[in-house]
């Protein structure tokens, strides 16, 4: 018996080394470390801009052009305070405008998506995949395309240069086909069962909707909260070229028309101007981060 089982094992082909896999020739000892510096790598790329903003902001314009990437020795408030008391008060105005903005278009856009999501998440797998190859349509396509279109339907209705009418286009496109896919993800995992108990209890698909669906997708409504507030935040395009020049621009047209208008460069102004406009976002997001992970994590989970 053992005779034949080790005949066996010698007559089983070994597989030569040039045709293994190159990962497989690689020692663990040596895959390991290289793992960890491509790592380290990824995140300073992503970090490097934060780092340069945070310390930049807080030093003069001789520091920063001196040592811009060493942290602030004597530091001073002066860029923020510069920041805040900019002619027109563009820092101010464009920080209530852009919330404004953000606010109602996220809220707009987590009502319809989650209605929409609610509604083809219980309709056939046909139908439902053919309206998803739509919405991913709208993923897919650059918005810098669909901008004259959208200002030129605006103008129409008489909502060009107008707050209305950029809060109007952003609930297009890519926003509200990225809340669609999200949503549709975490609905298609409730029970039917859920649903179904509650319209024999005589609710109504508004109410099923609202009270009993939208609690239990709480951390989908955190992750499109959050990318879509981030994503409108930082929009340029459209707010320049939608309002056009109007007095009070949105957060980032207002660090744009500051910068353009100074003779010579003043990066103090510039990074105070940047880490106060970041401050609203990164506290929105330490308020729902919770909610946030709990969205990765199920999302994960499926």
């Amino acid at each position: 018996m053992i005779t034949q089982h080790t005949a066996a094992r010698r007559a089983v082909p070994r597989t030569p080394a040039s045709s293994r896999p190159a990962a497989a020739l690689v020692p663990r000892a040596v895959r390991r470390p290289a793992r960890l510096a491509l790592a380290v790598l990824v995140i300073l790329a992503f970090v490097s801009p934060i780092y340069l903003t945070v310390v930049n902001a807080f030093k003069t314009n001789s520091a920063i052009a001196g040592s811009p990437g060493s942290l602030p020795v004597h530091p001073t408030l002066g860029n923020l305070s510069t920041a805040l008391t900019q002619p027109g008060h563009v820092l101010e105005i464009g920080l209530r405008n852009s919330l404004i903005v953000v606010v109602c278009s996220v809220a707009l856009l987590i009502l319809l998506g989650s209605a929409f999501s609610f509604w083809i998440s219980r309709k056939r797998t046909r139908a439902r995949a053919a309206v998803m190859a739509a919405f991913a349509v709208g993923l897919m396509i650059p918005p810098q395309i669909t901008v004259l279109p959208v200002i030129k339907i605006l103008a129409a209705i008489g909502l060009d240069h107008t707050y209305p009418g950029l809060i109007l286009s952003n609930l297009g496109g890519g926003y509200l086909s990225f809340a669609v896919f999200v949503y549709v993800g975490f609905m298609r995992s409730i029970p039917a069962e859920v649903v179904e108990a509650a319209r024999i209890d005589g609710a109504s698909g508004l109410r099923i909707w609202w009270t009993i669906i939208m609690p239990l997708v709480r951390p989908a409504t955190a992750t499109v909260g959050i990318f879509l507030s981030l994503w409108i935040w930082n929009d340029f395009l459209n707010p320049l070229l939608i309002i056009g020049p109007i007095t009070g621009q949105t957060v980032t047209v207002g660090l744009y028309d500051a910068v353009s208008n100074q003779v010579q460069p003043d990066y103090g102004l510039q990074f105070g101007f940047m880490f106060l406009a970041a401050l609203i976002p990164v506290a929105g997001y330490l308020l729902a981060q919770k909610q946030f992970r709990a969205g990765l994590t199920a999302g994960s989970a499926r």
